[in-house]
């Protein structure tokens, strides 16, 4: 009786905790790594989350994503998906090179960004670990922001009212782009690695500050070949897999391709590894650099929005204006006077005869209620403008200011920062156009209050105009009082120019703005000093002096971003075995997994303070000429070697997809023989201890045969289901396997469109038991 007991907990020694149905076949899964959430993106792109449960939280159709990034769906498929390490956003990958940001909460996008031109294969997302890494000989003191202690919470973008009834004219927190993104993940530093098609690597701290990019093609490794060394580079390769350490010290690379040798035609798969060490040993450098840099672009944003926001609420009442306006010219030329609108107003000012065209436009064209209708609307934009600038644009460009001060002092610190790429003179020109920008704001709200002004007096006479000549008694009181000389201000200035449109015009038009020689000749002496080095400034509009702001900053930030890509160095390249007959697009469908182990004491000695072990695992494509049928690899790198093991899959199984589990586990997803009986197993699920495996040092000297895994081949270890964790599927499965670390479940797709959830860990089993 116990012997049963006994086999019934061998066969099925995992506990099945959901069978659900699922509407679409799913393509990609990846369980949070923080919390009880699983993403899915099915066939047609859609992105679902799921609880542990199974409760669907929320969904992202094509859809949403073509109103949010682009018009049309065209490209816009998904090709990759990972969490950010502490489970609050996700990062996908699509096919046109575009990585959007989501939050987990509500599925909002929180920033998209166009980081590659091909389809993104691969992503992977890795903190510095929350503090468990750690060197004395690289430690520096920790990043803290202070921009909170000297100024409120950093305002949000605006937008043009009237687009909602009852809209209040600002950004809501539902459609702000950047803000939870920027402030909830620069508590702690990390990295989003993306990987195309066409071989290209990019590197963004906090997934949105890009600090770094490279290109597989442009390495090149000498390689040990037939009692000589030779320089070998990749050709047409296209990445299937990359995986930065914990440490952030080096990137793995699975890839296939060719690799150029002489006399050899290196066809297939192969592993590379990338010395990041500059993330570890500058992380609290770049950590701050990124913090500011990332705040000032979002800032920038702000910056932006405000101006267009202002262009078209000016530009609008200023059409309405001088659409109403533009009839007097009319009326004059239909009456034969040979005058101007301004001269007529002039006339009707110093007390002349009133014309027939004036007469006429005041008082059927115009009229008392479209005078206090243009008065409204004019007035009520120079409002909203200065409501924008106060709230919005001015503290923007103070806090600008102030993170640009911030890098400024620590660009001066050029032992730890000029190796990051932070450039003093750079920052020392971003930091000058910024305060530039600030005095160009002040003197716009001058200029937008000085026209304000003019407007509203000259719409106060006009209205005393237009009582008089309906021969209407004035209540004194009802009508504003208005000024003679600035309606004669109005007239000549303003009537027929705009300057606040000149100093709001984004446009290719070079807008200078005139100054006289004894105001330039004033700040010239300003300049000695210590004022501004420019003394142009003044010529300048406010969106010309944005422009120039926003140029110096990008190419401030473009330095770190090229000194750390030239920073980052290939260590190794290994060919792991050869394709022939299969087509690219079949190797980059081949399961692969890398993960990192943290390993004991024994190991930190051994490996010099190492503390994390690589292991990455595939599975074999079967080639018809190759002796290596149906099994899986798994690596690992000790003592800056590599060891490796051949995985032979029983018999009439084949490996559907594989994932690598905590402390060491291989978890394996089997497709077996069909079978007449529908009670029959159709395909199981195994766990492989993969640090008791034994593993054979691959020597990197020079061999028979490039291919390392050939050495392999006499000591192939074959799997049998009664000497592992075995778990039999009531359904013939299909990839992804989705394999959750911090929970201890993985989750299998069957190919009747089912979702099948184990609990993998035990001690889970007998804690949800005991509940």
């Amino acid at each position: 009786m116990e012997t049963d007991e006994e086999e019934v907990s061998r066969i099925v020694p995992f506990q099945l905790q959901f069978d659900k149905p699922v509407a679409s076949q799913i393509k990609i899964a990846e369980w949070n790594p923080e919390k009880d959430l699983l993403a899915m993106v099915t066939e047609d792109s859609k992105i679902l989350l799921h609880r542990f449960n199974w409760q669907r939280l929320w969904t992202i159709s094509p859809a949403i994503l073509t109103k949010k990034i682009l018009n049309s769906f065209t490209g816009r498929c998904i090709t990759s998906l990972c969490w950010r390490p502490d489970g609050k956003a996700i990062a996908v990958g699509l096919q046109d090179g575009t990585i959007s940001l989501h939050d987990v909460e509500n599925g909002k996008l929180l920033r998209s960004m166009k980081s590659h031109t091909v389809a993104v294969v691969c992503l992977n997302w890795e903190d510095d670990g929350g503090g468990e890494i750690s060197d004395d000989k690289f430690h520096t003191s920790k990043y803290e922001d202070r921009t909170s202690r000297f100024f409120p919470p950093p305002p949000r973008a605006p937008r043009a009212p009237g687009l909602v009834p009852g809209e209040t004219g600002f950004m809501d927190e539902s459609e702000n782009l950047s803000q939870e993104l920027s402030n909830s993940s620069h508590q702690r530093f990390n990295i989003l690695c993306s990987a195309d098609k066409d071989g290209i690597i990019n590197f963004s701290i906090f997934g949105i500050f890009p600090i770094g990019k490279i290109d597989i093609h442009d390495f090149s490794v000498t390689f040990p070949l037939e009692k000589e060394h030779v320089d070998c580079k990749l050709l047409n390769a296209s990445i299937c897999k990359v995986a930065l350490s914990k440490d952030l010290c080096h990137l793995t690379v699975l890839c296939s391709g060719e690799l150029q040798v002489p006399r050899h035609d290196l066809h297939g798969f192969h592993c590379l590894t990338l010395d990041t060490s500059i993330f570890f040993k500058r992380r609290n450098e770049l950590h701050q650099v990124a913090q500011q840099a990332s705040n000032i672009e979002d800032l920038t944003e702000v910056i932006r929005a405000s101006l267009s926001v202002m262009s078209k609420q000016w530009s609008d009442a200023m059409h309405t204006f001088h659409d109403k306006f533009d009839s007097l010219s009319n009326l004059i030329h239909d009456h034969g006077l040979d005058s101007t609108p301004q001269e007529e107003f002039l006339s009707l000012l110093g007390g002349a005869r009133t014309s027939p065209a004036v007469h006429q436009f005041l008082l059927t064209s115009l009229g008392e209620a479209g005078l206090k209708r243009i008065m409204k609307l004019v007035c009520g934009a120079g409002k909203d403008l200065q409501v924008i600038v106060l709230e919005h644009l001015q503290p923007a460009a103070e806090m600008i200011g102030f993170r640009l001060g911030e890098l400024r002092g620590l660009s001066k610190w050029r032992s730890r920062y000029k190796s990051v790429g932070l450039d003093e003179s750079l920052i020392d020109n971003a930091t000058e156009k910024a305060g530039i920008l600030l005095i160009q704001v002040e003197r716009f709200m001058r200029v937008l209050a000085s026209s304000v002004q003019q407007f509203s007096n000259f719409f106060n006479w006009l209205h005393k105009c237009v009582k008089m000549l309906t021969s209407e008694p004035s209540d004194q009181h009802q009508i504003l009082a208005f000024n003679c000389e600035l309606v004669i201000l109005f007239l000549k200035y303003l009537y027929d120019q705009d300057p606040v449109k000149r100093l709001l015009e984004s446009t290719e038009i070079d807008h200078s703005i005139e100054v006289d020689l004894e105001t330039m000749e004033r700040v010239q002496e300003l300049a000695h000093f210590g004022g501004f080095t420019d003394l142009d400034y003044l010529r300048r509009t406010l969106a010309k002096e944005f422009q120039q702001m926003e140029s110096c900053f990008k190419e401030a930030f473009q330095m770190p971003f090229t000194t750390i890509s030239k920073k980052i160095l290939c260590q190794n390249l290994l060919p792991l075995f050869p394709v022939e007959s299969l087509p690219k697009s079949a190797l980059s469908t081949v399961p692969t997994s890398i993960s990192f182990y943290k390993v004991g004491i024994f190991w930190l000695i051994i490996q010099e303070q190492q503390s994390f072990v690589d292991y990455v695992s595939f599975r074999l494509p079967n080639e018809p000429s190759s002796d290596l049928a149906n099994c899986i690899v798994v690596t690992r790198c000790l003592m800056h070697d590599l060891e490796a093991v051949l995985l032979c899959v029983p018999d009439d199984y084949q490996c559907v997809d594989l994932s690598l589990y905590k402390e060491c586990q291989l978890v394996l997803l089997l497709n077996g023989p069909s079978s007449v009986s529908e009670s029959s197993e159709k395909a199981c699920m195994m766990i492989v201890q993969a640090d008791d495996l034994p593993f054979v040092s691959i020597p990197t000297s020079t061999t028979s045969t490039p291919w390392k895994l050939q050495q392999l081949k006499d000591s192939i270890v074959y799997l049998h289901m009664d000497s592992f964790k075995v778990r039999g599927i009531p359904h013939s499965v299909i990839a992804p396997l989705a394999v959750s670390a911090s929970r201890g479940v993985a989750c299998v797709f069957a190919a009747r469109k089912r979702a099948l959830v184990y609990i993998l860990d035990e001690d889970e089993d007998e804690i949800s038991d005991a509940e």
